[in-house]
């Protein structure tokens, strides 16, 4: 299976016995929607819903941080979702979350993820099947374990790194003409980060751009997509967008910042810089 799958791939393979779907979409506190009613009222035949704000550490000042193994490998058993299974991974967000599910599930263990290219906007609009209600019961079991070098923190930033520094957010907010989405948040961005915003990667139909365009994209910036990079974003979700982005482009290095900006713009002793990159 590869990374990133049509919809006519996911429809031919709809009833394999190894196949989990997984929706994990989710939105800004500011969208006003509500991703568990929106799966209830509509979803792919045999899916189950992620809630990336529940799977999460909820100890953390941060929204959605990433949750301890244990807690994730809980988390998708009771879900239906195994660690083995070819798991496809769509959204229905502008935020393209799919991107953050992808990689969760590799992050704990999972070999065989992929996302659905065109997400639940593109199934619906070729009107293939839907179903309402809660998720089909499945039996599952997801061993979880961290894969290593993959998070950064925003101490590790804070000593000091060479690594270049990737924030998917918007040109308005990444320069600070934009206030942040949540209360108590400064403007900018990390000093020295450069500013990619994840909806440049995606076709207006939410499919992901031709691999062409993509390495473009990151030779603009002067970002080799196979070295290694850190990605960020406001919340640890769209630089998930950047790092899939190298990967279909070969890269495996990149590094996810997952406390992002509403972590380190809301510590008033992080240095932060306004203006463009």
């Amino acid at each position: 299976m590869d990374t990133l799958v049509t919809t006519e791939w996911l429809a031919r393979n709809l009833a394999g016995a190894d196949l989990a779907i997984v929706d994990s979409s989710a939105f800004l506190p500011t969208d006003g929607r509500d991703p568990v009613a929106e799966f209830a009222e509509a979803h792919i035949p045999g899916a189950r819903f992620l809630d990336i704000n529940l799977v999460a550490d909820r100890s953390h000042p941060a929204p959605h941080m990433l949750p301890s193994a244990a807690d994730f490998g809980a988390a998708m058993t009771a879900l239906g979702v195994g660690r083995d299974d070819r798991i496809v991974v769509y959204d229905n967000s502008p935020l393209r979350t799919a991107a953050r599910g992808w990689f969760m599930f590799r992050h704990f263990g999972a070999e065989r993820v992929a996302i659905l290219d065109g997400g639940f906007q593109k199934w619906r609009s070729e009107g293939r099947p839907v179903e309402s209600g809660e998720a089909r019961g499945r039996e599952a079991r997801f061993d979880a374990h961290e894969r290593d070098s993959e998070v950064v923190s925003k101490h590790e930033i804070l000593a000091g790194t060479e690594i270049p520094i990737v924030d998917a957010r918007g040109k308005a907010r990444f320069e600070g003409s934009e206030p942040d989405p949540r209360p108590n948040v400064e403007v900018g961005h990390i000093p020295g980060s450069k500013n990619l915003p994840f909806a440049s990667l995606y076709r207006e139909d939410g499919t992901l751009k031709p691999e062409q365009e993509l390495r473009e994209a990151f030779e603009a910036l002067r970002i080799d997509p196979d070295a290694p990079f850190i990605a960020s974003c406001g919340s640890g979700v769209t630089a998930n967008s950047i790092i899939f982005a190298a990967h279909r482009l070969g890269g495996r290095r990149g590094k996810l910042y997952d406390g992002s900006w509403s972590e380190w713009g809301a510590d008033p002793d992080t240095p932060k810089q306004k203006g463009p990159a």
